[in-house]
């Protein structure tokens, strides 16, 4: 019986597989980020109780009620408004460089940061910009529900790290940010967006400019809302190194794939992977290529490119066994 060629339309169904495989598996990275997905709940609910306090002690709930007593009394009185994001800050200690560029300790001085708690604020540690937005927490969060949604991509700004915005990229945020709710500005919010926000938002008296109300609070309070932001940032990251991890991989398949010839290789490979794949879905035709992957070791390869990190005892016998390997070669020579 004659072998049957691979064309391009089979190479992407299998690729399509093969993805989808290692999206499922359990891997280290997976676990990771399923990890930190079950605590984000807990984490944004612990985390706004401590904000709460923070302002309840600054507008109390007398104040807005006042507050509320006069806008609603007086046409021309517009003074609270609710918001999820604010400034607050702690008298604390600063480094400085002084004009001989010696650094110098500055005692007794505001130190403020910027903590959103909308669904796409942001999470930089550093950035202090009350316009900063970042989508890639929510991403991260609703991946499933996003990757759900025929035209939506979760993924999207990892597979398109490093590049410039292009119409791809754009194409898929803007459908995330549909589906999300998270488009037009708050008053335009829906589902997710419009939920989220709802849940983590308070009545404040002032401007809705939140700079130009920054608010005391104790030390303790500002690193727990720090610590918040840094949690927040490490599931983004166990979102992109667990996706990264599956593109890397699936860079070397798609390259596997498109110099293997026939279709048996293709099989092959699916099957060292784990994966069972009917050859009925295949539509004949002829293609050409150069086999530059044995199947076998290929899969092997793949494999390789799974659960990265190592433990402590992993690193002290990988190094043992260099040593005694050094020691081996030393005496050999000898």
């Amino acid at each position: 019986m004659a072998r049957i060629r691979l064309n391009n339309e089979y190479r992407n169904k299998i690729g399509v597989r093969i993805k989808q495989h290692l999206f499922q598996e359990d891997t280290q990275e997976k676990r990771k980020y399923d990890n930190l997905k079950s605590q984000q709940i807990d984490l944004n609910d612990n985390a706004w109780k401590v904000a709460e306090q923070i302002v309840r002690r600054h507008y109390t709930v007398d104040d807005v009620e006042k507050a509320y007593y006069l806008q609603n009394k007086f046409e021309n009185v517009s003074t609270i408004a609710k918001d999820s994001c604010f400034h607050f800050h702690y008298l604390g200690t600063k480094e400085k460089r002084n004009y001989d560029g010696q650094i110098e300790l500055e005692h007794n001085v505001p130190i403020e940061k910027h903590f959103d708690f909308k669904l796409n604020g942001a999470i930089s540690i550093e950035g202090n910009d009350s316009y900063e937005k970042d989508n890639s927490y929510a991403y991260a969060l609703f991946r499933d529900e996003i990757n759900a949604q025929e035209g939506c991509n979760a993924d999207i700004l990892i597979e398109q790290d490093g590049k410039d915005n292009n119409p791809h990229k754009t194409k898929y945020t803007d459908a995330n940010n549909t589906y999300l709710g998270l488009s037009g500005g708050r008053d335009n919010e829906v589902k997710y967006g419009k939920e989220w926000n709802e849940k983590y938002q308070l009545d404040l008296i002032g401007r809705d400019y939140c700079r130009d109300r920054s608010i005391a609070c104790s030390e303790q309070e500002f690193n727990i809302l720090i610590n918040w932001k840094q949690a927040k940032g490490q599931f983004v990251m166990a979102h992109y190194k667990w996706v990264e991890s599956v593109l890397k991989q699936m860079k070397e398949i798609k390259l596997g794939l498109k110099g293997y010839k026939y279709l048996d290789e293709a099989i092959e490979l699916a099957n060292e992977l784990g994966i069972k794949i009917d050859d009925a879905e295949i539509i004949r035709t002829n293609s050409s290529g150069l086999v530059i992957y044995n199947p076998k070791n290929l899969a092997q390869r793949i494999k390789g490119m799974k659960n990265t990190q190592k433990t402590r005892e992993q690193k002290i016998a990988e190094r043992v066994a260099y040593m005694q390997q050094q020691k081996i070669n030393s005496d050999n020579l000898n």
